[in-house]
């Protein structure tokens, strides 16, 4: 389909060689940057998760503007866009299962950056190509959020959780293995999922996850305790009585286990536990696993490298301390402390 050209503005009187730029409607701009997108090799994951985002504004904009031409938005657009989930937009508007009078308005900070993200993503994939003339996404900021110091658990909360799952019970037995795994090798629950027999190296203790199976497509090695690689053999010793796959996290029909299913699994037992005000996910794991490293003396490069973060500065975010770790901290590193124990 051939599409309409448009002129680029220019002052008058001013004399320049006048740059075409096609006149897009909203529906082929998108199409044309999930098209590229796939070409770069994103994932399917990723390329569903900017057709759900972009959606979400269509539905929006249709109902409060009258647009058709991707270069007719303006940052005007996507500020009021923001406003709207700030303070009015409901929780959960058209889930399947979850109805949405019952859980009040205004989205949080973290799904309205999620959105805004992809929303840069995609015009600044158009602005690259040259595709649009200005980008109206070039200075609409990332909204302010408050750095959030109750996502990890405490030792004795973990204590809690680990007695729990009823290790008799096959179920039971593979989220407490799942749990220990997370807690020992801070993987994510993509990663944790999608594990397979051949992915560990039982005699190095090692977990090799490949480039496929990572958020940033880098491969890398994970190192594992003895114990945990212990509980890890039995898992798959009582797969291969009931089940052909090699995989090792099953739903007890021998299915892969799925995120949002394992997820509701972790809420359970933290629940079962008496945890109150934290999200019970498989990130707050990893989080305690970044933490606890952290405390426990491991130095930053190497808990990048084992966590797979590409920069330092996400990094940063798993490693937050409370006042207990900060008073701990203090009192042992304080050059004054040391000086008193000079002095005695």
């Amino acid at each position: 389909m051939a599409l309409n050209k448009r002129k680029k503005r220019v002052p008058v009187g001013k004399m320049t060689n006048q740059k075409e730029y096609p006149q897009l409607t909203l529906e082929q701009a998108v199409d044309l940057v999930i098209s590229g997108k796939t070409a770069e090799g994103l994932r399917e994951r990723t390329l569903r998760d900017y057709e759900k985002d972009w959606n979400y504004f269509m539905v929006w904009l249709n109902k409060n503007y009258e647009i058709e031409y991707v270069d007719e938005l303006t940052p005007h657009h996507f500020r009021d866009y923001i406003n709207y989930l700030k303070y009015d937009a409901k929780k959960y508007d058209g889930h399947k299962y979850i109805k949405s009078d019952e859980q009040g308005v205004d989205l949080s900070e973290t799904t309205i950056n999620i959105r805004l993200r992809v929303y840069k993503a995609i015009f600044n994939y158009l602005d690259r190509e040259d595709l649009i003339e200005v980008n109206p996404m070039t200075n609409i900021k990332l909204l302010k959020q408050d750095i959030d110091l109750t996502n990890c658990l405490s030792d004795e909360e973990v204590k809690e959780i680990l007695r729990q799952p009823n290790q008799r019970d096959y179920v039971g037995y593979r989220d407490y293995v799942a749990i220990i795994l997370l807690l020992d090798s801070g993987i994510r629950a993509s990663e944790l999922l999608s594990l397979r027999k051949m992915d560990i190296d039982f005699k190095t203790r090692f977990i090799t996850l490949g480039g496929e199976k990572n958020k940033n497509r880098k491969p890398r090695i994970v190192p594992i305790s003895g114990h945990t690689v212990k509980l890890l053999l039995q898992l798959i010793n009582e797969n291969g009585k009931h089940f052909s796959t090699d995989r090792i996290f099953l739903s007890s029909y021998g299915e892969p286990l799925g995120q949002n299913h394992f997820n509701k699994r972790l809420k359970y037992y933290g629940d079962k536990a008496g945890i109150k005000g934290k999200k019970m996910t498989a990130h707050v794991y990893r989080h305690t696993w970044a933490k606890n490293m952290t405390l426990n003396g491991c130095d930053a490069f190497t808990l990048q490298k084992m966590g797979g973060w590409s920069d330092i500065r996400t990094m940063r975010r798993y490693i937050q301390m409370d006042t207990d770790d900060l008073r701990i901290s203090h009192d042992q590193y304080s050059p004054v402390m040391k000086l008193k124990d000079k002095t005695k």
